[in-house]
């Protein structure tokens, strides 16, 4: 089963035979290092970089690129090597992003020869970090391991050279960078998008994948030669999928004076195969899509993206369809706004003229201005009708083929539901649309584990159809809202892998928590009063006190016995009622501290009664995810600064669904003995 690490912990290594893929959504270069015991490097000959790409038990990449591969055979490396350490560094001096804060989140994950994937990491919270140290594999009473590190260094490669001991460590890191600059260590072009191949007419929405550099929408053509500029869209958060090459454009390769390494010299397909490696299989191809009719496009097909496994390849091609509404959306409201600025331009003049404003020269200018801009807004709103039907039309597709994890509850697959053996990459938790394309949803997916906990806002609420729900209904609604995010949580872990807490002071929660009570799927009951939230809150705050110690100590498996070493989420209700400024304290720590070693937090408030806290409360708010139980326009977009509307995941009024799936994990969780 593959284990998804996160910062600091670790895992046995099966074999000693491995390689180590990095899928980082923009070219980087991938190098390792041989440390002692301390992590210590003895020399430059210690470390393998694009120009010095081998070294005993060791092979990385010669080129700059979004994706890597690299050869690890432990058997083969000396016996004073205790440490070998995966590093990732941005080119320096190209057009590619200065920073790993700019870019997608890098993936990192070990595999056998076979490619079944032992470990996987994905290195998050880098900001003005250009160097990073992926992970390191380490020798432990002479058996090997994999521990999850992702130390940023702002000071580039250098830096990190330097903190490991490395006398040369400038030298060093200066000549890696001239190596990839000069083509030592050639570029090598991502995988083709494969939105031209099937949308031949999709011109304002290009799919490039998740990570991929985003160029600026357009405005529709303008007969008269003027057009509106776009918004600048940097790159979008996610999984990496399809990215543009470094530095060129799609399908260029880097402005060497060179071919690149993998792409034939006719112009054929991209070898995937690790350079001068030929055990190393090429990622499964996506379907090909059935042929379409004379006059139209392709028609779409799920899983039409870049990925490893379907489940990969159907998370990227959701992040590609958020993209394209994105885009879409901003070029039409550019160019409407462009449109608006234009007529009052020209309105302008024209009362400006005295001579304008006599006769009927002055009506003929106006009527032309004003029909100007109804052409300039209807060709903007014919390319975002056609968009839009695009994206529909892979909705329709799209949506039938998701796992349970992505898809909706009333979604068939929850029919067949089994309890999973492995950990999906993400999880939905709910759908987003825009005011403009209304007849389009799409999946709002967040990665495993948690990086936030989550703020259910049961504060009194309009919503979008004009309608209010009075505080009491708003509670309820987000209890029940609390009660299906949980049991998506508990159904997609393993067995025994997910703990949830409830904590409900007054037990006004009692009837919205009847599925996970009465299931047993809950560690506990829930607890009650100011003395049984204090209780839970010091247990859970004892844990995360006690996987930092061990993390810090460098002994993750030294955990005293009887520490639950799960997942865990707490669930918080009618917050603040029955809690202090200690308590609040504590929920501040778990918010903070919590997902970093495995504890969640979800709370279930209404923010204005909440505000009697004060400055207290801020941090904690700022920390969580706020989410509604009813639709709302609330989440903002950093990309191109849209304000989605955001709908919950509710079960369908009368649906036995989440009772059967939450029966289901009850049953496995007794059978392995949790």
């Amino acid at each position: 089963m593959t284990a998804e690490l996160t910062r600091g912990q670790n895992h046995p290594l099966p074999r000693a035979r491995l390689e180590i893929r990095v899928s980082a959504g923009t070219p980087v270069v991938a190098g390792a290092t041989l440390g002692d015991e301390n992590g210590t490097i003895h020399g430059v000959e210690q470390v393998a970089h694009p120009g010095a790409p081998t070294l005993p038990g060791l092979e990385v990449s010669r080129q700059a690129a979004a994706d890597h591969r690299l050869a690890v055979d432990l058997d083969a490396v000396s016996d004073a090597v205790h440490r070998v350490s995966v590093l990732l560094a941005l080119p320096v001096g190209g057009r590619g992003p200065a920073r790993f804060g700019a870019v997608a989140a890098p993936f990192i994950a070990v595999t056998d020869l076979d490619g079944g994937e032992v470990a996987s990491y994905t290195i998050t919270g880098l900001e003005a970090e250009t160097a990073v140290v992926a992970l390191e594999l380490y020798r432990r009473q002479g058996a090997w391991k994999v521990r999850a590190v992702g130390q940023g260094y702002a000071g580039g490669l250098a830096e990190l050279l330097a903190d490991q001991k490395l006398s040369q460590a400038h030298q060093l890191a200066a000549s890696i960078h001239e190596a990839v600059a000069s083509g030592l260590a050639r570029s090598v072009p991502a995988p083709p998008a494969t939105a031209p191949a099937h949308r031949p007419d999709h011109g304002t929405v290009p799919r490039t994948g998740p990570g991929a550099p985003v160029p600026p929408p357009t405005s529709p053509y303008d007969p008269q030669g003027a057009s509106a500029p776009g918004p600048q869209t940097p790159a979008a958060a996610g999984r990496p999928g399809a990215a543009q090459p470094y530095p060129g454009g799609p399908g260029e390769p880097a402005a060497t004076g060179q071919p690149s390494a993998s792409a034939p010299a006719g112009g054929g397909p991209i070898d995937y195969s690790h350079p001068r490696r030929q055990n190393a299989a090429p990622p499964p191809p996506p379907p090909a899509a059935p042929p379409a009719e004379p006059g139209q496009s392709a028609r779409p097909v799920a899983g039409d993206a870049t990925g490893w496994s379907m489940e990969e390849r159907l998370y990227n091609q959701v992040w590609g369809m958020f993209e394209d509404l994105a885009r879409t959306t901003a070029a039409y409201r550019s160019a409407v706004d462009f449109a608006e600025s234009r007529m009052e331009k020209e309105l302008d003049q024209v009362l400006s003229d005295p001579r304008s404003r006599i006769g009927g020269q002055g009506d003929a200018a106006r009527e032309a201005a004003r029909s100007r801009h109804g052409r300039l807004v209807s060709q903007a709103r014919e390319v975002l009708d056609r968009d839009v039907a695009q994206l529909v039309a892979e909705a329709e597709v799209v949506e039938p083929a998701l796992p349970a994890a992505f898809a909706r509850w009333d979604n068939p697959v929850w029919h067949a539901y089994r309890v999973p053996m492995e950990i999906p990459m993400a999880l939905r938790l709910g759908d987003l649309h825009l005011p403009e394309a209304d007849r389009i949803r799409v999946p709002m997916l967040i990665r495993l584990p948690l990086e936030r906990g989550l703020w259910i806002d049961s504060g009194r609420s309009a919503s979008l159809d004009g309608s209010f729900a009075d505080s009491h209904e708003m509670r309820r609604l987000g209890l029940e809202t609390a009660v299906a995010h949980a049991a998506r949580l508990l159904a997609v872990y393993p067995a025994g892998e997910f703990t949830v807490h409830v904590i409900d002071p007054a037990g006004s929660g009692a009837q919205a928590l009847a599925p996970l009570v009465q299931s047993g799927v809950l560690a506990a009951p829930p607890a009650q009063g100011a003395a049984g939230a204090a209780d839970v809150l010091a247990r859970l705050t004892q844990r995360v006190d006690l996987v930092q110690m061990a993390l810090r100590a460098g002994a993750p498996d030294a955990l005293p016995p009887g520490v639950d070493t799960s997942q865990q989420l707490l669930i918080v209700n009618d917050f603040p009622h029955g809690f202090d400024d200690r308590a609040v304290n504590q929920l501040r720590y778990l918010a903070d501290e919590g997902p970093a070693v495995g504890v969640h937090l979800m709370m279930v408030a209404d923010r204005e009664e909440s505000a009697g806290f004060g400055p207290l409360l801020d941090p904690l708010w700022r920390s969580l995810l706020r989410l509604t139980p009813v639709a709302d326009d609330h989440l903002a977009d950093p990309w191109v600064g849209h304000a989605w509307t955001y709908e919950p995941p509710l079960v369908p009024p009368g649906s036995q669904v989440l009772r059967q799936v939450l029966s289901q994990v009850a049953a496995a969780r007794r059978s392995w003995g949790r």
